[in-house]
């Protein structure tokens, strides 16, 4: 098996509204297995950049309380979200997965912004 095991990642961020004084947005994920094998989605490392340079990391267990197993060529969706202090953020990451032979790896999430409809974007 190769030492890179292809899985898509793909984001789409929407901006819900203000809460309070943050910025709330919700990201619906898309992951797709592009192995030859089953894989099984274990952590997630977020790190969160907000306009004002400010950064947060989130670290935990699969994902929205779920540690889905993808068979090769099949997909798996889930939304979540963020709120932040700016109307401009950005998001990225990783994935841990481990494969049915038992081989850790991790894939990137690729950055994508989150932004109000009317914040500039630079």
């Amino acid at each position: 098996m190769n030492s890179k095991i292809p899985v898509q990642v793909v984001a789409q961020p929407e901006f819900l509204g203000q809460h309070e004084d943050k910025f709330a947005f919700a990201y619906t994920i898309y992951i797709t297995n592009r192995s030859d094998q089953s894989i099984t989605l274990r952590n997630r490392h977020w790190i969160i950049t907000h306009a004002d340079g400010s950064v947060e990391e989130v670290i935990g267990e699969g994902v929205i309380g779920e540690t889905p197993e993808l068979a090769p060529g099949k997909s798996y969706s889930y939304t979540s979200g963020a709120l932040i202090p700016t109307p401009v953020g950005s998001m990225r990451g990783s994935y841990g997965f481990v494969t049915e032979d038992g081989h850790s790896f991790r894939t990137a999430i690729p950055e994508f912004t989150l932004h109000t409809p009317d914040a500039p974007l630079h």
